[in-house]
């Protein structure tokens, strides 16, 4: 189980261009690892406009922005060069790392259950501890949030 203060679950995973990307090699930064459902939809687009935004902010506390959810490498692609993402997404279709950080649920919407990725941000310190744990994010504020999170 994901905690605050336990190590966070290593992983590597392809990029929207198919580079490997491992969280190890984050190591001495700040990580913002946030779970999302999926490419080009309402909410998943506004949070990436909002951590875009942000980037400046984040880097300036000496962190990276990654997000993830189970969209193919081709679908990151056109999601990145359609509003110019400026960090990392990562495509895990076979659900391992979703899992590992327990986002995959049970999900309901107009009384249909399914399961899906709860949107989820993940604040890494730069030894690699989970230091903040948002679940069932709200788009709206947050990064605010985060930006909070970063400082203290």
């Amino acid at each position: 189980m994901v905690e605050v203060g336990k190590k966070a679950p290593q992983f590597t995973l392809p990029d929207s261009f198919g580079n490997k990307v491992s969280l190890k090699s984050f190591l001495g930064k700040k990580v913002v690892l946030y779970f999302y459902p999926k490419d080009n939809t309402s909410g998943c687009t506004k949070e990436a406009l909002a951590f875009k935004e942000a980037l400046p902010e984040i880097e300036k506390r000496n962190a990276v922005v990654i997000g993830i959810s189970k969209d193919s490498q081709e679908s990151h692609q056109k999601f990145v060069a359609k509003y110019d993402l400026p960090f990392i997404l990562l495509s895990d279709p076979d659900l391992k790392v979703i899992q590992k950080y327990g986002v995959w649920v049970e999900k309901s919407m107009y009384g249909r259950k399914y399961m899906g990725v709860e949107r989820s941000t993940f604040i890494i310190d730069e030894k690699g501890k989970i230091k903040k744990i948002f679940r069932k994010v709200k788009v709206a504020k947050h990064v605010e949030e985060v930006l909070k999170a970063l400082d203290e």
